[in-house]
């Protein structure tokens, strides 16, 4: 494929355990007090699930844009002012447990007045924590119960059933697995997801991605690229350049293009290329 343009093959990826897993959460939800839903700090909008945004349009919500140490600050800053409830996290952050708690009984204060006032002394509030695959939600949750308790890997569809764990005795939360939506209708939406690896990789057109990625970066963090690669980020074949600059190359001599993608794409994944946030508040 040329490195000229972005193509336009549609990016979508539903397994069937993600139906399972809504139809399981819609029917949990009425058991909640408040749904708890991980957002990706780099992507606070693509990584918004419409679907989790109909189920629980009835309760309170609590959005937590996690792994804030790969996003702008500045930017996180600006998202936190954007949300009426919003925490900025690191799943791995050591004070996570009472952030969350504290935050869940603010904005449950009321309910907790309401039984005050009826001689009840002591409640235990039930959270749903949602969010999109590879969002960080079992590292999330394995932190704040301060144990393993749910499946952590670095990469989607780990977590494939629901599951309820006692963070204390005031606060219990309900595992889920990590859903997306049968038809993501943003393709740059569903590239910003690729980008971060909520979507299987097996399914994508990673030098595609890799295109659209720098391109991007281009427009919101101009000379970022220049800098991590040695290279005029604004030349042509900017992938193949890379390649050039870095020495990745196959026995030919060649650029070693499909090393290169992989590359570039775990270098954006982490935060090599710098701290980044894909979307502006």
């Amino acid at each position: 494929m040329s490195e000229k343009e972005v193509n336009n093959v549609a990016i979508n990826w539903y397994p069937g355990h993600m139906a399972k897993a809504r139809r399981q959460m819609e029917e949990q939800l009425k058991l909640v007090d408040i749904v708890i839903e991980l957002r990706d700090a780099r992507i606070p909008e693509a990584s918004a699930n419409p679907i989790l945004a109909e189920l629980s349009k009835n309760k309170r919500v609590l959005i937590v844009l996690n792994k804030a140490d790969l996003a702008d600050p500045e930017e996180s800053r600006k998202w936190k002012e954007h949300y009426e409830n919003c925490l900025i996290v690191n799943s791995s952050s050591d004070n996570l447990s009472k952030l969350v708690v504290n935050e869940v009984k603010r904005i449950l204060q009321d309910k907790l007045d309401r039984a005050k006032a009826r001689g009840i002394r002591k409640i235990s509030l039930r959270a749903m924590v949602v969010g999109i695959p590879n969002v960080g939600k079992s590292t999330f949750i394995n932190n704040i119960v301060k144990k393993k308790v749910a499946k952590a890997e670095n990469r989607p569809g780990v977590t494939k059933s629901l599951q309820w764990i006692r963070l204390n005795e005031d606060v219990e939360l309900l595992d889920t697995p990590g859903v997306l939506w049968p038809k993501i209708e943003n393709q740059d939406d569903a590239r910003l997801l690729a980008l971060i690896g909520s979507i299987n990789d097996d399914i994508l057109d990673k030098q595609d991605l890799v295109l659209f990625g720098l391109k991007l970066l281009k427009e919101k963090y101009p000379g970022l690229i220049s800098e991590r690669y040695g290279v005029d980020e604004n030349q042509d074949e900017l992938i193949r350049q890379i390649g050039q600059a870095k020495l990745w190359l196959s026995n030919d001599g060649e650029v070693d293009m499909a090393k290169t993608v992989e590359v570039i794409l775990k270098d954006i994944r982490s935060n090599k290329i710098g701290r980044i946030t894909w979307q502006d508040a």
